[in-house]
């Protein structure tokens, strides 16, 4: 079956586009420059841009130099867009010009054909839907705002369910006491409250952190035009932009204090990105706690049973996997790459502009969702599932010479290093041998190495 084309032209002269596409001839010129990955932007990033266009023609409206019937189709054009329709419009690689203006005009142009169908009047991608506006503010804007969104959207409420999770899961296994360990070796006993705690803890101050890069994230590039002055923008446009985006996403947009630094500079995503590296690096501590304590059955620690979701091999019957903590490991992985990645083209801010923009979106929202999703079957398919083997636990406990610790302020570090080595080469528990090797009585012994008594801190009276 044959293609057919019909003939697009800008300032750079005519050539065919297929005929069924929404673009015109500057997406078709960057479909055929740029045939690198296969890997298009976000249909987060896509719905943002159009975003902007809806919100844009909104003020420009407003302002007076936009008449609404223009107007009103751009907007509803734009609508559909963020409503998903036409995806399929949107094949640009994310390698491609560094601005991110090929993108712009990718949706520029599908809005333009949709608005000018809807009006019956031509409305121009460049004088319309682009009016105000440059790529040069356009794309950081919305690398900000999708970010934001999805923050809100998928980030936050999975690191709010996984804390809270968490923070159940210790609840219910507050009297459960279990050996320590630091260096992977045995340490003093603590509660197993006491360890998840610690992990709550850890994804809390995460979601601290992702808020407070987000009071740089609201700060927006929209204005600054070309190169940050605002240059055929009305000098209202950026702050009544502000305001009808935070209307319509109920989020404190408002312009930046400086467009150039909006415009040559992506700090905001560099810190965001940077602030989901640590949350990442949490995640794969919890992770590999989880994989440590699951491990066995029987040759492992053996602490906890896992929830078994699948079978774990091709040829060993029988055998189960920590497939969710795994997982989140392999996202963390992911999120610490993409971090690289943001930093290396948040340094690429030439003079006036950045010029590595839709590197950086694509690694941001990637980060953003696997995270944010990661966080919620983490939560309910690990955490909230998982079964406690207090038979190993408590043998453990039992044999642990290091409780002989709790005696140090009474018998002295000496003499309780000899009591722990002749238990731990005897493979008795430390109560028995400590009765043969000190003055204390058995009762007081019971009393002064009892593993939840010790989990309290303290010194052992």
């Amino acid at each position: 079956m044959t293609k057919k084309y019909r003939i697009e032209k800008d300032s750079m002269g005519e050539l065919q586009v297929p005929v069924e596409a929404l673009y015109a001839a500057q997406t078709q010129r960057a479909i055929d420059n740029f045939p690198v990955s296969g890997l298009v932007l976000p249909s987060a990033f896509i719905k943002t841009v159009a975003l902007i266009k809806k919100n844009a023609a909104k003020v420009n409206m407003e302002l007076a130099v936009l008449d609404q019937q223009k107007g009103d189709a751009i907007i509803t054009a734009a609508q559909q867009v963020i409503d998903g329709q036409h995806s399929e419009q949107f094949p640009i690689d994310i390698f491609q010009t560094g601005s991110g203006t090929s993108t712009n005009m990718n949706v520029n142009e599908v809005l333009a054909h949709i608005a000018t169908e809807l009006a019956g009047v031509n409305i121009g991608a460049n004088d319309h839907v682009n009016m105000g506006q440059s790529s040069n503010d356009v794309i950081p804007t919305a690398i900000h705002i999708s970010a934001a969104l999805e923050c809100h959207k998928i980030l936050l409420p999975g690191l709010t369910h996984l804390a809270e999770t968490i923070e159940k899961k210790a609840e219910s296994v507050d009297k459960v006491t279990k050996t320590g360990r630091t260096h992977l070796m045995d340490a003093m006993p603590i509660r197993m409250s006491q360890e998840l705690g610690a992990w709550a803890l850890q994804i809390r101050n995460g979601k601290e952190r992702i808020n407070s890069a987000l009071t740089r994230v609201y700060k927006l590039a929209l204005g600054g035009t070309a190169v940050g002055t605002g240059i055929n923008a009305d000098p209202k446009f950026a702050e009544k932009f502000s305001q009808a985006l935070s209307a319509e996403t109920g989020l404190p947009f408002q312009p930046n204090d400086s467009f150039f630094e909006s415009l040559s500079a992506q700090d905001a995503m560099v810190e965001l990105s940077g602030q989901m590296k640590v949350v990442a690096v949490s995640l794969m501590k919890i992770a590999n706690d989880l994989r440590w304590m699951n491990s066995g059955p029987l040759a492992g620690l053996g602490e906890i049973e896992l929830t078994a979701l699948q079978p774990g091999s091709s040829i060993m019957p029988g055998k189960v996997n920590p497939v969710i903590p795994e997982a989140t490991a392999m996202v963390a992985a992911q999120v610490i790459g993409n971090d690289a990645t943001i930093t290396v083209a948040g340094q690429a801010g030439t003079f006036q502009l950045n010029v590595m923009l839709p590197v950086i979106v694509y690694n941001i929202l990637q980060s953003i969702d696997i995270l944010g999703n990661v966080s919620t079957i983490l939560a309910d398919k690990a955490i909230a599932t998982f079964k406690v083997r207090e038979d190993n636990l408590q043998q453990a406990l039992s044999k642990n010479p290091i409780l002989v610790t709790a005696l140090n302020p009474i018998i002295g570090y000496e003499l309780a290093a000899k009591v722990a080595k002749a238990a731990y080469k005897q493979s008795r528990p430390i109560v028995d041998v400590a009765e043969e090797m000190t003055d204390l009585t058995r009762e007081v012994l019971e009393k002064l190495l009892e593993p939840s008594h010790l989990t309290k801190g303290g010194i052992s009276q």
